[in-house]
C-alpha cells in the first residue's frame, strides 16, 4: 500500500533555533526557560522564493538608499485584485517601515479640534499607546461578548463618539480575538462612521490568514466608494509571510487629500522602506502561493489543537479562532491575579491581556511547529494544577 500524499508539501514541523539571534520573541526572558507564545511573529522561515530573491539582492552587493519599488507597488496591486476583489491605483499605496509607524501617523493627522481616536477593546496594544504617543485622545468602548464571538456593539458605539472624535480604528480580521467581520457588521460600522464624519483606519494586516474556509476577507474601503474616501488600510506581507523584521508595510489611501495629510504627518519622521523590504514584499505577493497555502492547512490544525486542549483546562475558555495565529483566554474563572507572570514561572510565555485593554486574558501565539506548541500548552496545563 502507498502511503498516503502527505497534506503540505513545505516543512513547518521542524523546529528552528531562535535563541541567540536578534529575535525579540525568544530573547525576550533571556535565559530563562520559558516557551515565548506571545508577540505575533511565526516560528517558520520565510517561504523558499522570498530567502532566493533576498539571496539574489545580497549578490548584488550595493544597498544604497532605496526609492519605493514600482514593481513591489504592482505586485500589491496583483494581490489584491486576486485575492480579494479591490481593484486600487498604485498612487494610493504610501509605504511605511511598520504597521505601528502607520498607526501612528494616522493619530499625527487628526485636526487639533477632533484630536480623538476611537478604538474597541480588545485591541492590538500600539492602538492603546499610539495616541499618548502623538498628544491625541484616546476613547475606548468595549466588545460584545457572545456565544457566537465577539462584535461590535453598535448603540454603545455610537454613545461613545464624541464632537472631538475624528477617527474610528480598527483590526480586520480582529487582533486578539481572531473574528472575520461580516459584511453587515462591517456596513454598520461604516453607517456610524458616516454619521459621525470621522476617518476610519482598518489594521487589515491579518487579512490573508483566514482559518475557517467558510469566511473570507472583506477589505473595508471596497463596502462604497463613499468609505473609501474616507479610509485608510493598512496592510502588509509581515505576518502570513513572516517578514515583521524586514519593517515593510503600507497604507491604502484612496482620497487624495487624505492621502497628503498622512505624507504630511510622516515628513522628517519616517525613514524610507529598506531594500531588502521591497525584494521580500515583491517576492512574497508574487511566488508563494503554494506555501500560504500549506501555512494555512498547517495553522488550521494548530488552531484545532488549542481549542481542544484548553477546553480540557478548568477555569479557562475561548471562543473559536476564524483567523490569525492568536488564541484569546478567558482566564477571569481561575482567580490568578498576575496571569503572565504564573505562566512565566510555569515555562509559558503569553501576552498579557492588560495590554489589550482586557485585565483577565491571555492571548497565545500558535504559529509555530507542532511540537513547540504542544510542550507550551503543557506548560499551561501544569500551571493550573497549582492553583
Amino acid at each position: 500500500m502507498q502511503n498516503p500524499k502527505p497534506e503540505t508539501t513545505f516543512d513547518f514541523d521542524t523546529p528552528i533555533n531562535r535563541r541567540g539571534t536578534d529575535s525579540m520573541k525568544w530573547g525576550h526572558y533571556g535565559d530563562r526557560d520559558i516557551i515565548p507564545l506571545w508577540v505575533a511573529d511565526m516560528d517558520f522561515a520565510s517561504p523558499p522564493a522570498v530567502l532566493d530573491a533576498l539571496h539574489d539582492r545580497v549578490s548584488h552587493g550595493v544597498f544604497g538608499y532605496a526609492d519605493p519599488d514600482p514593481a513591489a507597488a504592482d505586485a500589491v496591486v496583483d494581490m489584491l485584485a486576486e485575492e480579494h476583489g479591490w481593484t486600487i491605483d498604485p498612487d494610493w499605496i504610501t509605504w511605511t517601515p511598520g504597521l505601528v509607524v502607520a498607526i501612528n501617523l494616522c493619530c499625527r493627522m487628526l485636526d487639533d479640534d477632533r484630536p480623538g481616536l476611537l478604538t474597541a477593546v480588545p485591541i492590538y496594544p500600539p492602538f492603546l499607546t499610539a495616541p499618548r504617543f502623538t498628544d491625541r485622545e484616546l476613547q475606548t468602548v468595549e466588545l460584545a461578548e457572545s456565544e457566537t464571538g465577539y462584535a461590535y456593539d453598535f448603540e454603545a458605539l455610537d454613545a461613545a463618539i464624541t464632537d472631538r472624535t475624528g477617527m474610528f480604528i480598527f483590526s480586520n480580521p480582529q487582533n486578539p480575538t481572531g473574528r472575520v467581520h461580516t459584511r453587515e457588521q462591517l456596513e454598520q460600522l461604516g453607517d456610524v462612521c458616516e454619521r459621525h464624519d470621522l476617518l476610519i483606519c482598518a489594521d487589515e494586516v491579518h487579512c490573508d490568514l483566514i482559518l475557517d474556509r467558510d469566511k473570507q476577507h472583506l477589505p473595508f474601503a471596497t463596502l462604497s466608494p463613499e468609505l473609501a474616501a474616507r479610509s485608510i488600510t493598512l496592510m502588509g506581507p509581515s505576518k502570513i509571510y513572516n517578514l515583521a523584521g524586514m519593517m515593510c508595510a503600507f497604507a491604502i489611501i484612496p482620497d487624495a487629500a487624505n492621502r497628503r495629510r498622512f505624507r504630511r504627518a510622516a515628513r522628517g519622521i519616517v525613514t524610507e522602506i529598506n531594500t531588502f523590504g521591497y525584494t521580500a514584499c515583491r517576492a512574497a505577493y508574487r511566488e508563494c502561493q503554494d506555501w500560504k497555502r500549506d501555512l494555512l492547512i498547517y495553522l488550521r490544525q494548530n488552531r484545532d489543537l488549542v481549542e481542544s486542549k484548553v477546553a480540557e483546562l478548568p477555569g479557562i475558555r475561548m471562543q473559536h479562532v476564524e483567523a490569525t495565529y492568536l488564541a484569546w483566554l478567558d482566564c477571569r474563572e481561575t482567580g490568578i491575579k498576575n496571569l503572565a507572570e504564573h505562566f512565566e514561572n510555569a515555562g509559558a510565555g503569553l501576552s498579557d491581556g492588560t495590554l489589550f485593554g482586557a485585565p483577565g486574558f491571555v492571548r497565545l501565539n500558535f504559529g509555530c511547529p507542532r511540537s513547540t506548541l504542544e510542550e507550551g500548552l503543557s506548560r499551561i496545563k501544569a500551571a493550573l494544577k497549582e492553583i
